[in-house]
């Protein structure tokens, strides 16, 4: 008769076998957002970025910072993969326990048989988990027979996964790392509205915003896709310290607003496209991560910063819809999406785009590592 102790043992194990392959189930093939609940996977991330944003904090270099920052996707990655596999090993090594280590071979006796001990079961485990094939143990019942064939498949099945998870993740970077560093020809970096719309206004016809405003409409949709079914996505830095993700979204979500309250000469049909699918991803995501939205009205412009923003458009030509009415609009859309913005940037440590550029904006193409720019370079 089997004791109790080993049929507990034995239910403890299936159901931390079940609930680890469940959860890797979930992250890596489920293209779709997972509800909120108890999974290894979410509090391994979540517990390993609120120490590793911490330390960030103090880092006052943004350089450095983003340096820092950089690391944290990777190892989260490779360290939720090892404790998924931690984890099945030692609830298969515990399966050979209960069932009374069946297990014979030449470790742990003279004459090579009778092995015994959690130990034993342990390194049984690891070595089948891996698929190593060593031969100096294996199961003598048909039981822990059965325990040695349904983890080598596991195991084979697991490590079979992994290798397919890490391609996908990077070719969804890839794409998206390629829009991100084409928007610094038109909005600078960080990218922000204003420049986009100066940009737009040097050529003969200011429509030529229409395909970027277009493309990003696709962005956003496959940036809403791929961050949601691999929430890991958002934690990965851009190549440029002074660009991300979110602050390329914004950015466009703000001349989309721009355009829809109103610019002469610029139709704004496809503006409420890319604005309804950026504003759509900013708050799935917002909510994939369970943020509370900022109350709007701590994030809104002020009269003044809106009185400049119209004062160095129309410097550059750019002739904005004026009135109470326009001003309304404007507010209405940007409260639609900033609060969504700034939780998210507050989480992810990514600053959103300023109303209007810095004093001394530089285009990343134009400077090189030594801090110069293309047009020094050229004396």
């Amino acid at each position: 008769m089997v004791p109790r102790m080993n049929l507990l043992v034995a239910a403890g194990a299936l159901l931390l076998i079940v609930w680890l392959l469940w959860d890797a189930f979930e992250t890596i093939l489920l293209t779709r957002r997972v509800p909120a609940r108890l999974r290894i996977s979410r509090f391994v991330l979540s517990w390993l970025w609120a120490v590793w944003s911490a330390v960030a904090r103090t880092i006052t270099e943004r350089g450095r910072r983003e340096t820092f920052l950089s690391f944290y996707a990777l190892l989260s990655i490779l360290g939720l993969l090892i404790i998924w596999a931690i984890g099945l090993i030692v609830a298969f090594g515990a399966l050979h326990w209960a069932d009374g280590s069946q297990l014979a071979g030449m470790i742990g006796t003279a004459g090579g048989v009778g092995t015994t001990g959690f130990g034993a079961d342990l390194y049984m485990s690891g070595t089948t988990f891996f698929t190593l094939g060593l031969g100096d143990l294996h199961p003598m019942t048909p039981a822990s027979r059965l325990i040695t064939v349904v983890e080598a498949g596991t195991g084979f099945g697991f490590l079979a996964l992994v290798i397919a998870y890490v391609p996908v993740l990077y070719q969804s970077f890839a794409r998206r790392e390629a829009r991100i560093t084409m928007l610094d020809e038109w909005g600078g970096s960080p990218p922000t509205a204003a420049v986009m719309l100066r940009r737009c206004f040097e050529s003969r016809d200011p429509n030529v915003i229409t395909p970027l405003l277009k493309d990003w409409e696709a962005a956003s949709a496959e940036i809403l896709e791929s961050h949601l079914s691999y929430p890991i996505l958002c934690f990965f830095r851009s190549q440029h310290d002074n660009q991300s993700w979110l602050a390329s979204l914004v950015a466009i979500l703000d001349v989309s607003a721009l355009v829809i309250v109103g610019v002469e000469g610029i139709d704004p049909f496809q503006a409420r496209l890319t604005f309804a699918i950026g504003r759509h991803a900013l708050v799935d995501l917002s909510q994939a991560f369970r943020l509370k939205p900022e109350p709007a009205e701590r994030l809104r412009l002020s009269d003044v910063e809106l009185a400049e923003l119209r004062k160095w458009l129309g410097t550059a030509g750019i002739r904005l819809r004026e009135g109470a009415e326009a001003d309304a609009k404007l507010i209405e859309l940007r409260d639609l999406y900033t609060p969504y913005a700034d939780q998210l940037s507050r989480v992810l440590l990514m600053p959103l785009p300023p109303p209007l550029p810095p004093p001394r904006l530089r285009f990343n193409w134009e400077t090189t590592q030594w801090g110069k720019t293309a047009r020094d370079d050229a004396h």
